[in-house]
């Protein structure tokens, strides 16, 4: 779960150190106080795109740090990725983004890929943002919402794979009976570039050895000038560093003699000289190594031209050349061997009869999961206001794509005895709202995430219906770690912890800030959530025990 979060110099946040806990924890404040910024933050840690705007004005860099504890995926992933610090139960993540919009990830301390962040956030932490719901109205995500409850990501991804291979045997049986003009010059053109290639015969690694040789050579002579001077600077000159760190340690070894303290200090000296020393002899060797050779310099020089000339004939960076060789070599082959027909039919069909027996199993999963997730999402709608409704999920055929052999479309009634029709027809904003609600809390059960964000995704809902979305979000924090952006007073108040955002501003600068509430501040809170700008007695008194029911809860 999230330990600590802290910003530096992000958005209007000026700096923000936030210690958090397990269970359900609650974030509140005014529109526009700063609470999504809190999102954002989680949001870049797990890899999201950042950009200039996220860097506080007049600050030359923004900084996220988030300590998480470790659960069973965070741990395997950092083992696989050898980023696991031993003995470790945690692992801190951060994120820096200056104000050109560059930006760097650390995990541990070391420098990763943004696609490397996003991997290990997904283990993480699991957001749900205030528009998540919009998303139901697309039959692509009702199918990826159902193939998570159904947890058939295995499945899943043996289909994938059986349909790259697929969709590859076929276009190979494609272009070979597209006609033998259409293959013959492609071969011809890959011939051509064959011989280029050939002709400078490019090796893996090679590109970045002669970068480097290049640099080292055309800046040869300033080197060589440098280290004599770097040298004569240490060992050889009247006033030597080796030599003056030498009387230092001999002037300090004769007074230790009256100050015991100072033995410590002629050791550390006497580590220095050997050290200077040894640089010496380091730097010497290098000397002696460095390549002044004019011949050299103009024969790498060459070499780069090529490298150079022929990636901009065919495209492409000089240091793919190499593979470019390697798959334009594969290809030919495999344009060669085309024509035999009978051999590619046979490949095509192997290749469909397989994927379609991967297919089949998606498709059985798909509609064991669909009926329980059905009667699920029906449950969970009785609570939400919506008795006597019913939802259903209905799988059509459709034609065979990476995601299976069927669509998905989500059907609900909202009322009872109404026929179920599609979510995007009947639902009301404030019924997709509660839906999608429904829906995320029954995918948060199924999911390994430790920490799970939901950012507003109660808007729409209110009065009782809030308590008990309260309520759910609750029940989630008994077994993981909840954090919610909410409006609403009866979710606030079901909070096992309470932080609110507030914004100030002197005119000038504005700043946004965070703290826990407990006790009398927490029912003012609510009390403000209840009554906005006229808060009465009565409403402190609602207050207070909407906070006493949400703490029995």
């Amino acid at each position: 779960m999230l330990t600590t979060l802290n910003l530096k110099d992000f958005v209007i946040v000026d700096q923000l150190s936030l210690d958090l806990s397990s269970g359900f924890t609650v974030l509140t404040g005014e529109t526009g106080a700063g609470k999504s910024i809190l999102i954002d933050a989680i949001q870049l840690i797990r890899g999201g795109r950042g950009d200039a705007d996220l860097v506080r004005q007049g600050c030359e860099r923004a900084n996220i740090i988030a300590e998480f504890s470790l659960g069973d995926a965070s741990r395997h992933w950092l083992e696989e990725n050898d980023l696991l610090e031993t003995g470790a139960g945690s692992v801190l993540v951060r994120r820096a983004i200056d104000r050109n919009g560059r930006s760097r990830a650390w995990i541990n301390g070391i420098s990763v890929t943004l696609s490397q962040l996003r991997e290990l956030g997904d283990t993480l932490a699991d957001i749900q943002g205030q528009h998540a719901h919009q998303l139901l109205l697309k039959p692509q995500c009702q199918l990826k919402l159902l193939d998570a409850y159904a947890e058939d990501a295995a499945i899943l991804g043996e289909v994938k794979n059986a349909h790259a291979e697929w969709s590859a045997a076929a276009r190979r049986l494609a272009e070979a009976t597209s006609g033998a003009d259409i293959r013959t010059a492609r071969i011809e053109q890959l011939n051509w570039l064959l011989e280029d290639l050939d002709a400078l015969s490019p090796k893996k690694g090679e590109w970045e050895e002669l970068n480097q040789e290049h640099s080292r050579l055309a800046h040869a002579v300033s080197i060589t000038e440098g280290l004599n001077e770097s040298i004569e600077w240490l060992t050889q000159g009247e006033n030597a560093a080796g030599d003056l760190v030498t009387k230092a340690q001999m002037r300090v070894d004769s007074l230790s003699e009256y100050d015991e303290r100072l033995k410590n200090i002629s050791e550390t000296l006497t580590t220095a000289a050997e050290l200077i020393d040894d640089a010496a002899g380091d730097l010497e060797n290098i000397l002696d190594r460095t390549d002044t050779d004019g011949a050299r310099f103009e024969k790498v020089d060459r070499r780069v031209s090529r490298y150079f000339n022929l990636a901009r004939k065919y495209r492409t960076e000089p240091e793919a050349l190499f593979e470019l060789e390697a798959e334009s070599r594969k290809r030919l082959e495999e344009l060669k061997g085309e024509e035999n027909l009978e051999a590619l039919q046979k490949a095509e069909a192997l290749a469909r009869k397989a994927y379609d027996a991967k297919a089949k199993l998606l498709t059985q999963a798909r509609r064991s999961a669909a009926e329980k997730f059905a009667r699920a999402v029906t449950e969970e709608m009785q609570h939400l206001s919506m008795k006597g409704g019913r939802f259903e999920v209905a799988l059509e055929a459709c034609a065979p794509s990476e995601h299976g052999s069927e669509k998905c479309e989500f059907l609900m009634a909202g009322h009872p005895g109404v026929d179920v029709s599609p979510l995007a027809k009947v639902a009301s904003g404030g019924e997709l709202s509660r839906i999608g609600l429904a829906i995320f809390t029954l995918s948060s059960r199924n999911t390994t995430v430790p920490t799970l964000i939901f950012d507003e995704v109660d808007s729409g809902v209110g009065g009782a219906t809030g308590e008990v979305v309260g309520r759910m979000m609750k029940k989630l924090g008994e077994s993981r770690q909840v954090l919610c952006v909410t409006h609403l007073p009866q979710v606030a108040a079901c909070g096992d912890h309470h932080l609110k955002v507030e914004k100030i501003s002197d005119g000038f600068e504005t700043v946004s800030y965070l703290k826990e509430l407990f006790g009398q501040a927490r029912v003012d809170e609510i009390a403000r959530m209840l009554g906005g700008l006229l808060i009465t007695q009565k409403t402190k008194v609602l207050a207070e025990e909407m906070v006493k029911s949400g703490e029995a809860s």
